[in-house]
């Protein structure tokens, strides 16, 4: 085994180990990397797909507001907010939401 790695590193036949050391590379970094990143993106999905109104959600902006409708299905659904103080009415596009707060937390503060 020692004799393997020694090959290895001073570049006599070591192609196949090259070969193992750079899948095995991939693998970390699809497991620490890539595999997170897309159960955030589908669980971000499901929260937008699940927007209805009456939620208190925050955008992408900052901006903080009550949804009052969602419109639209299509490739580029928005949903209408109202935001305080003034109850300015705004549509925004339904991916800019980041957040929906729930009723325990919207409370609290």
């Amino acid at each position: 085994m020692t004799s393997l790695f020694a090959a290895f590193f001073q570049g006599q036949g070591g192609g196949s180990l090259g070969l193992v050391m750079m899948v095995g590379i991939f693998a970390v970094f699809y497991f620490l990397l890539i595999l997170p990143q897309q159960r955030k993106q589908k669980k971000w999905q499901a929260m937008l797909s699940n927007v209805k109104a009456g939620d208190r959600v925050a955008t992408s902006g900052g901006m903080r507001g009550v949804i009052m409708s969602v419109k639209g299905e299509g490739p580029d659904p928005t949903v209408i907010l109202r935001v305080p103080p003034d109850n300015l009415r705004i549509e925004v596009a339904r991916s800019s939401i980041t957040s929906v707060f729930t009723d325990e937390v919207s409370k609290s503060s």
